[in-house]
C-alpha cells in the first residue's frame, strides 16, 4: 500500500462552510486522496509547548475559538471518534527524553474542524489534532520527519493554517474582495517556492518573502505548513498545489506531498 499523503491547507473562519467554491475545491480533494485510517492535525489555533495531544476521550465537544459570528456557527458538531491508539503512536516516535504532554478533553479548534467538516462530512474518521509546539520552521520540519512513518501507516497529516493571515492589514474584509498587493506577493512567491521544492528558501519567510510582515504579522499560519513538508518522503520534491485563489484577501494556498 502507498502511503497517505500529507496535506497543508488554508483552513478558513466558520463561514468557510457558506462558501460554495471553496468547499467544492476541499470535498473533491478529498474525494480523490486515499481513505485515512486516522487524521492527526495541527492547527494554527492552538500553540502549546512541549508537544500536547488532544481530544483522546471519545464525545468531548468542539473547541469554539472565536468570537462574534451568528450563533449557528457555535452550534457546529464534528463528532469524529477519539484516536487514542494514534496518540500512543505519535509518543513512540518521539525522541527518547521529549515530553509529550496529553490533554484528553481538548477538543477540536476550528483551524481542524472546519475543514474537516467539509472534506469528511460524515465524521466517521477518528480525528487526533496536536499543538504546534514551536514556530521555528527547522524544529517543525524535525517534528514532520518523525511523523512520517504514519503515512506508511494510514494515517493522513494535515497541517491547517493559511498561507497568507494579515487580518490587520486588510481595508475590504468581503469573502470576494480584491487581494491587496502583499497577500497576492507572497502567494505568488509561495507558489514558486514550492514548486521548486526551495524548503530552505520557505523557512527563511521571514526575512525573504515579499510582502512581509503584512502577510504574517504573526507567523502561527504558515508554521503548520513546515510540518506537512517535513513528513514528505522527499521535502525537495515539488508539492500537488490543489487550491489556489483568494478568501477575504487572503491566499487560500493549499497542496499535498507524497
Amino acid at each position: 500500500m502507498n502511503p497517505m499523503p500529507a496535506l497543508y491547507l488554508s483552513h478558513g473562519a466558520p463561514p468557510l462552510v457558506d462558501d460554495a467554491r471553496w468547499t467544492s475545491e476541499l470535498a473533491r480533494w478529498a474525494d480523490r486522496l486515499p481513505r485515512p485510517r486516522a487524521i492527526l492535525i495541527v492547527s494554527a489555533h492552538w500553540e502549546s509547548a512541549p508537544l500536547v495531544l488532544g481530544a483522546t476521550d471519545p464525545g468531548v465537544p468542539l473547541t469554539y475559538d472565536f468570537r462574534g459570528f451568528p450563533e449557528r456557527y457555535y452550534q457546529a458538531r464534528y463528532p469524529a471518534p477519539a484516536a487514542p491508539g494514534l496518540a500512543a503512536e505519535v509518543e513512540a516516535l518521539m525522541p527518547a527524553g521529549e515530553q509529550v504532554a496529553r490533554m484528553p478533553r481538548r477538543g477540536l479548534d476550528h483551524g481542524a474542524y472546519v475543514p474537516l467538516l467539509v472534506m469528511y462530512p460524515e465524521a466517521d474518521v477518528p480525528v487526533l489534532q496536536m499543538s504546534l509546539p514551536t514556530l521555528d520552521p527547522e524544529r517543525l520540519l524535525a517534528l514532520g520527519r518523525r511523523l512520517r512513518p504514519l503515512r506508511e501507516a494510514g494515517v493522513l497529516i494535515v497541517g491547517s493554517g493559511f498561507t497568507t493571515h494579515g487580518l490587520p492589514f486588510l481595508a475590504d474584509p468581503r469573502p470576494d474582495a480584491a487581494a491587496p498587493g502583499w497577500s497576492r506577493e507572497f502567494d505568488a512567491w509561495t507558489a514558486e517556492a514550492l514548486a521548486r521544492g526551495a524548503v530552505d528558501e520557505l523557512a527563511a519567510f521571514g526575512d525573504r518573502a515579499p510582502g512581509m510582515p503584512y502577510a504574517h504579522p504573526t507567523a502561527e499560519h504558515f508554521a503548520p505548513m513546515f510540518v506537512t513538508l517535513g513528513a514528505a518522503t522527499d521535502p525537495s520534491t515539488p508539492p500537488e498545489q490543489v487550491v489556489d485563489g483568494f478568501w477575504m484577501g487572503l491566499a487560500k494556498r493549499s497542496f499535498q506531498v507524497a
